[in-house]
């Protein structure tokens, strides 16, 4: 939450809906918890109808002039009714208030309420000749428009124009790339690589789209011209020359994660003969550190480990790629590791996990398969011991650039 003075101190405009407010200025606050209790019992009734409307607020929370919100004020109405047939969507009881309302709206298709009286308007004197008048404003606890300017030049109409603050379309564009970690700027500058060297009209788009970029970051255009193996283009004049914003570290994602294995889930691969004990050990490793661990085997009914008894999967290999586990554990006998180099999910399971740059759990045995997929000792390359558990919780951007090509 922010007043107007904050507002007004901004560099920018915070009711631009493509500018965003660094949470170093205004902290994210817990204000309550939404618990999902379970399934809605038919999805048609209590999904697919649902009807939300920005319109409908409770008292003491009235409308800025985001001229999106505004928008949304009376498209959302109007999409509703085209959606569900009818104005009184509001009635349908997944939409429906818990708190006693009153409105006029008295007929329209699927009307299940029973208006009494003649009158659909107010104010009227029907209540004083002793009929039924409706229902009636309540400045006490009914819904009141905030009459309070939100600018101190506010006046006159209200028009559909910009303001000259929405003009700057770079500062936090710039703002963003800046704060960004080394390995996600090289991600974001071989993303405008991929998607522009899609474009037919590589003498035409890509150019003025890296124009546009040197209003952003030099680097970042430089990156993504020579990505694109054209040359830099003149600047695209700016609407209003951007600004340099302090980086926002709350705007990274890898500056942010958690190095725990608490929520995520590791697969480990396993096949005839793998080690009953080192399986057992590795499972109660990630289960002590709150991870889950999934079992993978070339059959879904399992495999048959060293100690003679038959380990049910809980996935087969060919339909559970290392891509759905946050790190993977490879545990197999010479006999199984021979097995699965013939086997071309296993190599992508292990290739993909090393590509993705996961952490890789493997037994002495398993090292031909770990070969044969191309991965190379790293910290993120480990034995299945208390290393695994560490590195698990972790990815590693330092392989990247030995891996693919980066902008």
């Amino acid at each position: 939450m922010f007043d107007e003075a904050f507002a007004e101190a901004q560099p920018y405009d915070v009711l631009d809906a493509t500018k965003l407010i660094p949470e170093e200025d205004v902290p994210v606050r817990l204000i309550g918890t939404l618990t999902l209790n379970r399934n809605v019992d038919n999805f048609f009734a209590e999904t697919e109808q649902v009807a939300f409307l920005p319109s409908n607020v409770p008292p003491g929370i009235d409308f800025s002039n985001d001229p999106l919100l505004q928008g949304r004020l009376f498209s959302y109405l109007d999409t509703q009714n085209s959606r569900l047939g009818t104005t009184n969507f509001h009635q349908i009881p997944v939409n429906a208030p818990r708190c006693p309302f009153g409105n006029f709206q008295r007929d329209g298709k699927m009307q299940t309420m029973v208006p009494k009286g003649r009158a659909n308007y107010e104010p009227n004197s029907l209540a004083a000749h002793g009929e039924e008048g409706g229902p009636r404003e309540s400045p006490d606890v009914g819904f009141v428009t905030a009459n309070a300017a939100t600018g101190p030049e506010e006046s006159g109409d209200k028009l559909r124009v910009r303001a000259e603050t929405f003009a700057d379309h770079y500062s936090q564009a710039r703002l963003f790339y800046r704060s960004q970690t080394i390995s996600e700027q090289a991600h974001i500058a071989s993303s405008f690589v991929f998607e522009l060297s899609k474009v037919a009209q590589l003498d035409q788009v890509p150019g003025r789209m890296v124009a546009n970029l040197r209003n952003v970051d030099e680097d970042l255009a430089s990156r993504v011209a020579d990505g694109l193996a054209i040359d830099l283009p003149k600047k695209t004049p700016a609407a209003k020359e951007p600004i340099d914003m302090p980086p926002s570290d709350a705007l990274s994602i890898h500056k942010n994660m958690l190095a725990t294995l608490e929520g995520r889930k590791v697969g480990i691969l396993i096949a005839d003969g793998s080690d009953a004990d080192e399986l057992a050990a590795i499972v109660t490793a990630v289960e002590k550190a709150k991870g889950k661990a999934v079992i993978v085997a070339p059959k879904v009914g399992g495999a048959k480990l060293s100690n003679g008894k038959q380990q049910k999967a809980d996935g087969q290999l060919a339909g559970s790629p290392s891509q759905i586990f946050d790190a993977v554990a490879i545990i197999v006998s010479q006999e199984g590791c021979a097995t699965l180099l013939n086997e071309g999910a296993a190599v992508e399971f292990v290739m993909n996990a090393f590509g993705h740059l996961k952490a890789i759990g493997a037994n002495e045995t398993a090292q031909p398969l770990l070969d044969k997929a191309g991965v190379v000792p790293d910290a993120g390359v480990t034995g299945v011991d208390a290393a695994f558990v560490k590195a698990a919780a972790l990815r590693f951007y330092d392989r990247e650039p030995s891996l693919r090509m980066l902008a």
